[in-house]
């Protein structure tokens, strides 16, 4: 919740303030204009009432025969008796202290009056109450064209809203070189009319979650100064067939009236998956309708005018190929995961929003969140300022940066949780063992880390292994010596305690998925050679593979990865035979300190 910001009331709390005025008004205000009413008395009630001085007010109306007047303490009743011949009048009346003789009494209200008060004034407060709950609804839904279906529910802003540029953005320089073109040519249009160039109508960022290809679309509405309507595919799926066509062709009318101008649409997949539904039955209609609608508008309006169609998804390979032709969205822009030197510029940028302790280190950290995206890094860095607020002080260090990218990885410690002895014991001979066996191994990347404290995650200790460059390509020999150091946890535990536990559950998943990873899409298989046994699917989104092989070659495939993992077994369990007083030695030693580092680590494994 931003700061300063109300609570937002549910709508029946209004109706209830609404009803309790209404109930106010009738008990407090109308009847001191409604509640009035007449009595008739004769004469000599009106003359005993004077005597006892119980009259407060008089008139006495010579032209209709009849006297008003009202009683004390309860004026709310206006008695009328006949006018007498009576002398006596004046005199009773000054005796009785009656306030100002002649003085017109309160007159009884007219039925229209009384109709107006009762019923039509009460209406129209209720009415008017519940235009401003309707307004209110409006403005959290979206603005005064949130009732309005057929209306696009794009955001709009305008250059200095943004507030964004490619200064923003570190870490995908291809990316912002592809649409540095698009913003020379909002600005400049007539340098590529002139030559007969005509500039995509679209442009596609695909690539993982969080690398921002958000951020991307506004730093080229920033860099370019031209409005900017951003709206999300699911926003034009409605309920009501018709409507998202009908948004459809709002958002681009009004694209056209603010050209030059910048569209974006969020997670287009929503609306632009294949249409292959066999026959047209089970497909969802609205949505083939918006979709038919969008390609329609793109195909439509003139691109020379300077509307640019920026669209993102991860998930590519569902799209319409319709939608990806020559003139609708000509280019295809790459947002992938960040190198090493792009996860050190984006730390960089959110650097420069938090106070540090002295310099940091930001290559080290870099190196240790291989695979991470911008949004990962930005929340390390946010968690290393929670730690330093935690920890009581003002400026951020370099531990509290190296615990956040542990407690993203692995998640927070759980000091409390509580182990036998024997079992830390195992978990402790489990950890060494992997990083003896890294250690013992030429294509292994360094030990940064060993530590037994559990994690919120479920781990009960990890080895951290930080490369000391990092590298895009994998050899076979480096994936033979990965696959070792997964199975050294188990190797150690059968070693020394003869048993097999749960805590190398991750291990095994690992080796297995890299294992068949070698056998059926890597080539590095001596029995399958290069061919291709199974196909990645959604690899932006975790990478879905499937075996595209018979049943009898599936089964070859399993006897190859069982060998495969097997075979490393065997090798982590032969460098920890030969090295078995060093594993006694850092296990005690890991026992005492529960969290040891790679130097320390080597220190001791370098001791003669």
């Amino acid at each position: 919740m931003k700061d300063g910001q109300v609570p937002k009331k549910p709508i029946i709390f209004y109706y209830l303030i609404a009803l309790v005025v209404i109930m106010l008004l009738n008990a407090l205000v109308f009847p001191q204009f409604t509640n009035m009413y007449t009595r008739e008395v004769d004469y000599g009630t009106f003359v005993e009432m004077l005597n006892n001085k119980q009259v407060a007010q008089v008139e006495v109306q010579k032209e209709e025969g009849q006297i008003l007047f009202t009683a004390k303490g309860d004026q709310r009743i206006i008695y009328i008796t006949g006018a007498m011949d009576d002398p006596d009048l004046v005199s009773r009346l000054e005796e009785a202290g009656v306030e100002a003789y002649g003085q017109t009494v309160p007159q009884q209200s007219s039925p229209i009056l009384t109709f107006l008060l009762t019923w039509i004034l009460p209406f129209g407060i209720t009415i008017l109450l519940g235009q401003l709950l309707i307004r209110s609804m409006q403005k959290r839904m979206g603005g005064p064209n949130a009732m309005s279906f057929g209306k696009s529910n794009a955001k709009v802003y305008v250059a200095a809203e943004t507030g964004k540029t490619f200064k923003d953005v570190a870490g995908q320089e291809e990316a912002k070189g592809a649409l540095q073109e698009i913003v020379d040519f909002l600005h400049n249009p007539a340098k590529y009319n002139a030559i007969g160039a005509q500039m995509p109508k679209g442009a596609l960022l695909v690539g993982p979650p969080g690398t921002g290809k958000t951020l991307l679309a506004k730093a080229v509405a920033g860099e370019a100064g031209v409005p900017f309507f951003s709206i999300s595919g699911s926003e034009f799926v409605e309920m009501f067939v018709g409507m998202g066509a009908a948004r459809v062709r709002d958002l681009f009318k009004q694209a056209q009236e603010k050209a030059p101008c910048i569209v974006f649409i969020d997670e287009i997949d929503t609306i632009g998956k294949r249409r292959d539904t066999p026959g047209g039955m089970g497909g969802n209609d609205e949505r083939e309708q918006t979709l038919n609608q969008l390609l329609t508008e793109m195909d439509g309006f003139d691109g020379s005018k300077g509307v640019v169609i920026l669209a993102a998804t991860n998930r590519p390979e569902t799209l319409d190929k319709a939608l990806l032709r020559p003139g609708r969205f000509d280019r295809r822009i790459p947002v992938e995961l960040p190198d090493l030197a792009g996860r050190e510029a984006i730390l960089k940028i959110y650097l420069d929003k938090v106070k540090t302790d002295g310099p940091i280190n930001t290559q080290l950290i870099a190196l240790s969140t291989a695979g991470a995206s911008g949004a990962d890094l930005a929340n390390i860095v946010n968690e290393a300022a929670l730690l330093a607020v935690k920890n009581g002080r003002e400026t951020v260090r370099q531990s509290d940066f190296e615990e956040a990218v542990e407690t993203v990885i692995a998640g927070y410690q759980r000091k409390g949780a509580v182990i036998s002895e024997r079992e830390k014991k195992i978990i402790a001979y489990h950890e060494v063992g992997h990083a003896l066996v890294a250690a013992r191994q030429k294509h292994s990347a360094p030990v940064r880390k060993i530590t037994i404290v559990p994690r919120t995650s479920g781990a009960l200790g990890y080895t951290m292994q930080v490369a000391e460059e990092e590298s895009v390509l994998m050899s076979r020999k480096e994936a033979l010596d990965k696959l070792a150091t997964l199975t050294g946890g188990r190797a150690a535990e059968e070693l020394i305690f003869g048993v097999c536990t749960s805590g190398a559950s991750n291990d095994i998943e690992q080796a297995t998925k890299l294992a068949r990873s070698m056998v059926t899409r890597l080539g590095m298989s001596e029995t399958f050679d290069m061919m291709a046994l199974e196909t990645l699917q959604n690899q932006y989104l975790g990478g879905d593979a499937s075996l595209t092989c018979s049943a009898e070659t599936a089964a070859k495939v399993d006897n190859e990865v069982l060998e495969l993992i097997k075979s490393a077994h065997k090798k982590a369990s032969d460098i920890l035979k030969a090295d078995e007083p060093k594993l006694h030695e850092l296990a005690t030693y890991l026992l005492e300190k529960e969290t040891i580092t790679g130097e320390e680590f080597m220190e001791i494994l370098d001791k003669e």
